[in-house]
């Protein structure tokens, strides 16, 4: 499940990082209830960064669901007909990893 939420349009601003759009921990809960086997987000971060919390973090990546967020280019993509592939840089001790991101049409 990729979120496009037109944030991307911010992406190398001072913008992007201010008042980014998020999934709710409501929201997570549904997306890993209905099966998704990836999220990815164009925002800063799939949870709020207004406090500590991470409930979206904490319910997707507990349920196996690996997140992809900074994405850019998402409303150039078709509904559905495409296949999304992010693939991980070689890197060790990371706590959050770079991914080489792509649709393929």
């Amino acid at each position: 499940m990729l979120v496009e939420t037109g944030w991307s349009r911010h992406w190398a601003t001072e913008n992007y990082f201010v008042g980014h759009p998020f999934l709710t921990e409501d929201a997570a809960r549904f997306l890993r209830d209905c099966g998704a086997v990836l999220v990815g987000i164009d925002s800063l971060n799939i949870d709020s960064t207004d406090d500590g919390r991470r409930p979206v973090h904490t319910t997707l990546l507990g349920a196996d669901i690996p997140i992809c967020e900074h994405l850019c280019g998402l409303a150039d993509l078709p509904d559905e007909g495409f296949r999304f592939s992010a693939v991980p840089v070689k890197i060790k001790s990371f706590g959050t990893f770079p991914v080489r991101a792509y649709a393929a049409l």
